[in-house]
């Protein structure tokens, strides 16, 4: 096993040390200190033509993107292996009077070490074995462990077989338009260089996945990805005569109920099955307050999967959805005849029926009944909306399935069914292809090598359960499946657009082997340094030495 715990170590308190939270200048900071850093290295002097700090496309934000390559020696061969992580972080207001130290482990740990910490982070603050600080989980460490490989097999080309590229990208935690941009490079590489890309390594974090789980767990493709959202109309009606309307409030009210944390639309694949649909957002549209009901609601909810396809998300939450709003039916029924009979008042039946419709849906009716109107009316409103840098993608949309509900002939209550945000792709890694083959086998082997030299089992699991860019490097979805994201995302082609066909022509299998942690995203943010700057390098070489010593065909 290669020596790499102070360098790495070290490597990682260089990073953290540069602040680079997402869409911030920080971004921008630490790609070109990476850019320098490994330009310094002397064999990127002698091929400086092997690094780049490339500026994101399609970006409303300057920021870059640092990539690289070594070719091996050795033994020629196109086989080339994706080294990749992200640089940015979350933000740091959670650390309140300690932001300053957010980004500096020695003297943030000491700041901590005069505080009564929760259990197990005190334990872990005063065992010296533990790394706190923003970013050096989530993943900078990784990152650190990345560049120590490079590094070393720039130094000693000679003892690689194939090629290794090095991806450090930025805007990870938002809209990983880092990645999406490395693509069109990676791409350009594999014509130019002829590389043959047979697997990618991702270093994000890992963490434990229940109280007293002493695994360390190294994950083979991802889960997916997305964010189902609702546009919800009622009848509008004075607070002083409720019952002469129907609250869209209500109608979402009881679509969450029906929708988070039920287990039926958690998606089992490969013996896993992913968290059921948690609300991310549920509001009504009103910019103010007036004693008339909304008009509208709004609710959007996170969806993990595993096998299903965005358009089977589609269909399952389009059928859920009608079943709320028939049950909202039948609740806001028994409600009225209760009152009707306790206050005296005339019962009149309900003039509200069930109406659920996808946007694809109704978009398709108002081209029908309005034409080049309605498209032309749309497309200057989407231009004119998104001249609001402020504005994000999922409000975005909401606001065009607003607009576009207006054109409805028929305003009757509805609820319309959208994906308003990025759709970060599954990653079902089945052994269906040679790569795939090759890559699980030369795990199984680099897994079986390392655990005599770490206390704790490390395990393999078939999907990583947290967003990262793993997504964007491999494709398990058919046409189908993404034409339903980009017919129902409103945003689509103004605010917000992905090249899938990029991930499709790459194609590649893709891992993640990362430091192992706990608190990612929060103050007491930290890693175990033993695993995450001993074993995830050497487990990570192992690989790369598996796969590209296989023999060329």
């Amino acid at each position: 096993m290669f020596d790499t715990r102070e360098e790495v170590l070290s490597l990682t308190k260089r990073l953290v040390s540069m602040e680079s939270i997402v869409n911030t200048a920080g971004e921008k900071v630490i790609a070109r200190s990476l850019y320098e850093l490994i330009s310094s290295f002397d064999y990127f002097e002698k091929n400086p033509d092997q690094v780049m700090l490339e500026q994101t496309i399609n970006d409303h934000r300057e920021r870059y993107n640092v990539l690289c390559f070594v070719k091996g020696t050795k033994k020629k061969s196109d086989r080339t292996v994706i080294l990749f992580g992200h640089m940015d972080t979350v933000g740091v207001d959670d650390f309140n009077q300690l932001k300053e130290l957010a980004f500096l482990p020695n003297e943030l740990m000491e700041a901590f070490g005069e505080q009564d910490l929760p259990s197990p982070a005190q334990e872990h603050l005063t065992s010296g074995e533990w790394l706190f600080g923003r970013g050096a989980l989530d993943m900078k460490s990784g990152l650190a462990s990345h560049l120590y490989l490079m590094r070393y097999y720039s130094m000693h080309p000679d003892q690689l077989e194939g090629n290794l590229v090095f991806v450090s990208e930025c805007d990870e935690e938002d809209g990983s338009n880092g990645i999406l941009s490395s693509l069109k490079t990676l791409k350009r590489w594999k014509k130019e260089q002829q590389f043959e890309y047979v697997a990618a390594i991702n270093a994000d974090f890992v963490s434990s996945l229940y109280e007293g789980d002493e695994n360390r767990y190294v994950y083979k493709g991802t889960v997916g990805k997305l964010l189902p959202s609702f546009f919800i109309t009622g009848h509008e009606s004075h607070v002083g005569a409720a019952f002469d309307g129907l609250d869209p409030n209500f109608l979402a009210a009881e679509l969450t109920r029906q929708i988070e944390y039920n287990p039926e639309l958690s998606n089992e694949a490969l013996g896993e099955t992913t968290i059921p649909p948690v609300s991310l957002k549920q509001t009504d549209l009103k910019p103010s307050y007036t004693v008339q009901t909304a008009l509208s609601a709004y609710v959007y909810y996170n969806f993990f999967i595993h096998s299903w396809s965005p358009k089977d998300v589609l269909e399952k939450l389009k059928e859920h959805a009608t079943i709320a709003f028939g049950n909202a039916l039948e609740l806001y029924e028994q409600r009225y005849r209760l009152f009707c009979e306790i206050s005296g008042h005339p019962y009149r039946e309900l003039p509200w029926k069930t109406r659920v419709m996808t946007y694809e849906e109704m978009e398709h009716q108002l081209i029908a009944l309005h034409g080049a109107p309605f498209i032309n009316h749309m497309h200057e409103f989407k231009e004119e909306l998104a001249v609001d840098p402020d504005l994000d993608t999922r409000m975005f949309a909401a606001r065009v399935v607003e607009e576009a509900w207006k054109w409805m002939d028929d305003k009757s209550p509805a609820m319309i069914l959208f994906y308003s945000s990025l759709y970060s792709p599954r990653i079902e890694m089945s052994g269906k292809t040679e790569d795939e083959r090759v890559l699980l086998s030369a795990l199984d082997e680099a897994v079986e090598k390392i655990q005599p030299h770490y206390k704790h089992p490390i395990v393999t699991k078939n999907f990583f359960p947290y967003i990262s860019d793993m997504s964007f490097l491999a494709m398990s979805d058919d046409l189908e499946g993404i034409e339903a994201v980009q017919n129902n995302n409103p945003s689509w082609g103004e605010k917000h657009f992905v090249d899938y066909q990029d991930i499709r022509d790459l194609n590649v299998p893709v891992i993640n082997i990362g430091p192992y942690g706990m608190d990612a995203h929060a103050k007491l943010e930290r890693l175990e340094i033993k695993y995450s700057m001993e074993i995830v390098p050497n487990l990570t070489n192992e690989v790369i030495l598996n796969i590209l010593n296989q023999p060329n065909e």
